[in-house]
């Protein structure tokens, strides 16, 4: 099957973007730069929104410590009181609530082995991100600043109707 009109044109832009970041090799460590701090605001978003999630279910699992205790207050005052019924019955409700209760626990160590990986690539990234700065000279910084500045103006100017 021949190449579509659209892969032609993906690739020639493609072999056009890459000439054009050989020719300009401040613009290709922009470009990089760019894309990792993309990946670290990723990243950071991501794990906000984990300690959100953690903080959620820590929540759920206090309220239902709160339940299982006066549940179970209950249930030794319905066999106290001779109401054998009702006391196994608030039983099972008490082993349904520490059954939710389990599961929650699940979803946290799930989501604390998650958190953990996260963290590492965050830090994985940070280290990418310092040994892109690392063996650089001074006027390569200063070129990259320059390129930077222009890109931002390029923005802003797009930006502005």
């Amino acid at each position: 099957m021949a190449p579509s009109w659209l892969d032609q044109l993906e690739r020639n832009l493609e072999e056009r973007l890459n000439a054009f970041l050989q020719a300009n090799p401040d613009q290709d460590r922009l470009l990089r730069e760019q894309h990792l701090q993309d990946r670290q605001r990723d990243l950071n978003r991501r794990r906000d929104q984990m300690q959100s999630q953690a903080k959620d279910l820590r929540r759920q699992l206090l309220s239902l410590a709160e339940q299982v205790q006066a549940w179970s207050e209950r249930v030794q005052k319905a066999h106290a009181a001779g109401a054998e019924e009702l006391g196994a019955r608030a039983e099972r409700h008490v082993q349904s609530l520490m059954d939710q209760g389990r599961d929650l626990w699940g979803e946290l160590e799930t989501l604390g082995r998650e958190f953990q990986s996260l963290d590492q690539q965050i830090s994985d990234l940070k280290q990418q991100t310092a040994d892109s700065w690392k063996g650089r000279s001074l006027d390569e910084d200063w070129a990259l600043f320059e390129a930077k500045q222009e890109l931002e103006e390029l923005r802003r100017r797009q930006s502005q109707p």
